[in-house]
């Protein structure tokens, strides 16, 4: 699916008007809402800024800003043009209601991990953060996503999440359940910045990174068929989904990063994953 035909969009054109008659375009397709991405085009060369966050502009113009759970209020989008001229946009972020989610029969120290689990946790926390770093012109998501997996959705992104009867934080992904071995496949193009075999919450792990602080994360994952520094097209086949880490059932937990902000990668998808092949009758 292309970037002009993301499902949820504000799909807008906006010129502005200088005062020696001139005509800033910028064209933004997306939604200003929480956990939504807009993808952007400007002249070359310009600068963007959202609010006082730098926007990385490929040589093209491209650009994407995100959104986050609970992002709320108005941002601005301030765009400068190499000749000095200038206009801002204001972004009203809309707001969402999120559902309630009960997890139970969770090993309990995957609940409540004992201070050996949690040292491991944060030397785990700080892997991704460097994987998720990287920051560069690339514009790999403008051949838009597709689903990663076949399977019914069995959970959805910004949900509180209740585990063994205890509120704990929201779940920021989208899950995909579908038996252990199914095939997972890159949703867009992309570069593989990081793979662990065995996270402590999630399990398999990759992050796939598609350009200017763009990424995607696959959680749970039984089996990793690609290496760190592959780059790999939309479809390619790159894993199998599994239950390692903090899971109660095979899926697949995809989520979506731009820069620190959480975003929904449902949001990037036409209707639901494809259903699961019928099993063979065995005569």
């Amino acid at each position: 699916m292309s970037i002009s035909r993301i499902r949820r969009y504000c799909g807008v054109a906006l010129s502005a008007l200088l005062g020696h008659g001139a005509l800033l375009a910028v064209e933004l397709n997306g939604e200003a809402v929480q956990g939504g991405l807009i993808f952007g085009k400007t002249a070359p060369g310009a600068t963007v800024m959202l609010d006082e966050t730098a926007v990385m502009v490929s040589p093209q113009g491209h650009f994407v800003i995100g959104f986050g759970r609970d992002e709320s209020g108005e941002r601005t989008l301030h765009i400068s043009q190499p000749s000095g001229e200038k206009e801002s946009l204001s972004l009203p972020v809309a707001s969402r209601d999120y559902q309630i989610e009960r997890v139970d029969g969770l090993p309990p120290r995957t609940v409540t991990p004992d201070p050996e689990a949690a040292e491991r946790i944060q030397q785990e926390i700080a892997l991704v953060s460097s994987a998720r770093a990287r920051r560069d012109q690339r514009i790999d998501y403008e051949g838009g996503f597709a689903w990663p997996a076949s399977g019914r959705i069995s959970g959805v992104y910004g949900s509180q999440r209740v585990l063994n009867g205890e509120p704990r934080r929201p779940h920021f992904g989208l899950d995909i359940a579908a038996p252990t071995g199914s095939p997972v496949h890159a949703p867009a193009d992309g570069i593989i910045t990081m793979t662990h075999p065995d996270m402590y919450f999630s399990g398999g792990t990759i992050l796939l990174d598609h350009g200017q602080g763009l990424s995607s994360s696959f959680l749970h994952l039984s089996k990793i068929l690609v290496e760190t520094g592959t780059t790999v097209k939309k479809g390619d086949l790159i894993a199998e989904i599994g239950s390692t880490g903090r899971a109660s059932g095979p899926h697949l937990d995809w989520r979506m990063n731009w820069l620190d902000r959480r975003v929904d990668p449902q949001l990037l998808v036409e209707g639901n994953p494809d259903p699961l092949p019928e099993p063979v009758a065995v005569p």
